[in-house]
């Protein structure tokens, strides 16, 4: 008789899926969350024991909660699993605008990971980012010409930031830059933390192309710090979803946009 035991890969699919659903509507019974998800109540303690113990949720009596908004919206723990398949059709959608040889800025958004990895397994290209888990993805490209843009290191977000970052991206002259975006409302990008508004700034600057790739979640909301108009970018990829308000909104302002079937 075959087994209808759930594989590693099939139980770390629905832990993700749980966290997203967690994210995106706030406090949920677990009871809920068994039901919506097909398993057992014991199963689902599981699955959120796993997950409060890796700290990306907090699992309290009887119901499961998310981390303050500016925590879930940031730090690389949370970022990093939500989402993952619209990650990587978005990725997908743009992987012709690598060209072997060229130099491409990548910034520390989760969403541009895939893309890092398919450019380590396939492309000669150089490679700048202030992400150390982008660059970690190049650990085993021989050859890999890969600049890691030094300054100060935030554990929480892999990254660094700061005034040495933005000047060595001054003195930079890039191809493509390929990045994702926080909130974006009415046109508009915002990031909560301002270090890294900066960095999204300079890195438009200092690229011929850019490329924002931003799934639909990320719409209609705002944070502390605006840092560029979407008009900047050269092709925007995001996936179905989008309120048709901003989608109108971008294609007023003159934005290519592509949407995706993630």
């Amino acid at each position: 008789m075959a087994s209808t035991r759930s594989s590693l890969a099939e139980v770390d699919r629905r832990r993700q899926d749980v966290l997203a659903h967690v994210v995106e509507h706030g406090e949920v019974r677990i009871d809920d969350l068994a039901g919506r998800f097909g398993v057992s109540l014991a199963t689902m303690h599981r699955d959120l024991d796993q997950l409060a113990e890796r700290r990306l949720l907090r699992k309290e009596r009887g119901r499961a909660a998310p981390f303050p908004s500016l925590t879930m919206e940031t730090a690389t723990r949370f970022r990093i699993g939500v989402n993952r398949a619209v990650k990587e059709t978005l990725c997908a959608a743009v992987a012709d605008e690598i060209r072997p040889g060229s130099t491409v800025v990548l910034d520390d958004s989760t969403t541009v990971f895939p893309l890092a990895a398919r450019i380590a397994r396939t492309e000669a290209v150089t490679v700048v980012t202030n992400s150390l888990g982008v660059a970690r993805l190049f650990d085993e490209t021989p050859g890999a010409d890969v600049t890691l843009l030094g300054g100060r290191y935030r554990g929480e977000f892999g990254s660094c930031v700061g005034p040495d970052v933005l000047r060595a991206l001054g003195r930079i002259r890039a191809d493509l830059a390929v990045m994702s975006a926080v909130s974006v409302l009415g046109g508009r990008l915002f990031h909560p933390i301002r270090d890294y508004a900066e960095i999204k700034e300079a890195v438009l600057d200092c690229a011929q192309r850019s490329l924002l790739l931003v799934d639909h979640t990320k719409f209609g909301k705002t944070a502390t710090h605006a840092y560029s108009d979407i008009a900047r970018y050269d092709r925007v990829v995001t996936d179905r979803g989008v309120p048709a308000e901003e989608l109108a909104e971008l294609r007023r302002r003159g934005v290519s946009v592509e949407v995706v079937d993630a």
